[in-house]
């Protein structure tokens, strides 16, 4: 009886070890339950849009933007005795703030949790600024035509930027629902430009006048819808909420090389699908 008993134990020893062998190999059979079961990544890659809106300052440098008008303007003039063309105007900086709004879209290609992308965006808004000065001298002395000038310059410059669009390479990694990313690329602008230098002139025999004006000199330089191009950078971070909705916060650096150089700052926000 007892050699019967030994030998169903082990017949049943080994159908167990054989269903167990049988068995898929869960994580949780190698350790904790939970072991291999709860690691998940979001699908970052794929084509996607969204709408943002922002708020920004635009910076202008007005230093030197009419220098060049001024300088054609008193050519062959008596007047460039006094160096009247390498005068500093007195255009000096100037800053604004505006608010925005935009629509952005681009396509990612993702590597575990490394993911990299090509985006297109474009914001509405109204940036720029405008300055204005007068600078006014007496010749020391009487010049080549025998009289003392009193020459007064009016400079004024302006530039109004409506619409932005950058296209831009992004580097992102994936944390958990997170996607922080950097970018860079160039950028355009539809933008209105005003430049304009009054040059008015008046002659004495005496330094201490009484002066006679003589005949204004002027120049104006305006475009509009005019295209300007710079270059682009920023940090931000997309969201994902659920299935392919998204959320981000964006900073964005825009410079402008033109005729009167403009750097624009810009904070977003936005909701964006990933189709």
């Amino acid at each position: 009886m007892r050699g019967v008993v030994v030998v169903v134990a082990v017949m049943l020893g080994a159908a167990s070890a054989a269903r167990a062998a049988d068995l898929p190999d869960l994580p949780i059979l190698r350790g904790g339950f939970t072991d291999g079961l709860t690691t998940s990544r979001v699908n970052w890659e794929g084509f996607y849009v969204g709408g943002q809106a922002g708020y920004g300052s635009s910076d202008e440098k007005f230093s030197g933007t009419n220098a060049n008008m001024l300088s054609a303007l008193l050519d062959h003039n008596v007047i460039q005795q006094m160096q009247v063309s390498q005068w500093n105007l007195g255009l000096g900086g100037q800053s604004a703030r505006s608010s925005a709004f935009g629509a952005f879209g681009g396509y990612n290609l993702q590597w575990d949790d490394v993911v990299l992308g090509i985006e297109a965006s474009y914001m509405h808004g109204s940036f720029g600024g405008a300055s204005h000065a007068t600078k006014e001298l007496v010749s020391g002395a009487a010049l080549s035509d025998t009289f003392f000038h009193d020459v007064a310059v009016d400079s004024a410059a302006s530039i109004s930027i409506s619409d932005m669009a950058t296209f831009r390479g992004r580097a992102a990694y994936a944390w958990g629902c997170f996607l922080p990313y950097a970018f860079g690329g160039f950028a355009l602008g539809n933008a209105d430009i005003s430049r304009s230098v009054v040059v008015h002139d008046a002659v004495s025999t005496t330094i201490t006048g009484p002066f006679t004006s003589l005949g204004t000199l002027t120049a104006t330089d305006a475009v509009h819808n005019h295209l300007i191009y710079g270059f682009t950078g920023g940090l931000g971070v997309d969201i994902n909420l659920i299935g392919g909705l998204f959320m981000r916060a964006e900073w964005e650096y825009l410079r402008f090389t033109t005729s009167v150089d403009t750097s624009i700052n810009t904070v977003r926000a936005g909701l964006g699908y990933k189709f």
